[in-house]
């Protein structure tokens, strides 16, 4: 079994230690759900299991904490861009390192968003275009 997989596993099992529910791992976990299910499924899996893993910490999932559905989606969106021209046969684990080594600045998304608009409220419990340039 991969890292990415060991990985993945304690997170849908909801057994992964908080402190390592980091940024990587959300990508890498993100990366898992897209080589596995088609978008849409794989979004909405996303989405369900952080919600789940976040209450299985004592995290709560309203509009000032836990799941934030903005920054869900834009990433959900920047490895779909980058499993597109990704060869899927290489091992899972390398490309979840490329991925992390072209897109895991935690900023990213702030190239898109003001960070008001991005942490604000409507952005946590919903999409919210970005209003700083356009996804492309």
């Amino acid at each position: 079994m991969s890292r990415m997989d060991e990985l993945a596993r304690a997170f849908c099992e909801c057994s992964l230690p908080k402190a390592e529910w980091a940024h990587h791992a959300h990508l890498r976990v993100g990366l898992w759900h897209l080589l596995r299910f088609p978008l849409d499924e794989a979004l909405g899996r996303l989405q369900d299991g952080i919600r789940r893993y976040n209450e299985s910490c004592g995290v709560a999932n309203t509009e000032a904490s836990g799941h934030r559905e903005t920054i869900t989606r834009f990433y959900v969106w920047v490895i779909g861009r980058s499993l597109a021209g990704a060869d899927r046969a290489r091992p899972a684990d390398g490309l979840a390192d490329e991925l992390i080594w072209a897109c895991g600045d935690k900023g990213l998304p702030l190239r898109y968003w003001s960070k008001e608009r991005l942490l604000s409220a409507e952005a946590r419990l919903g999409w919210v275009g970005p209003d700083l340039g356009a996804l492309a």
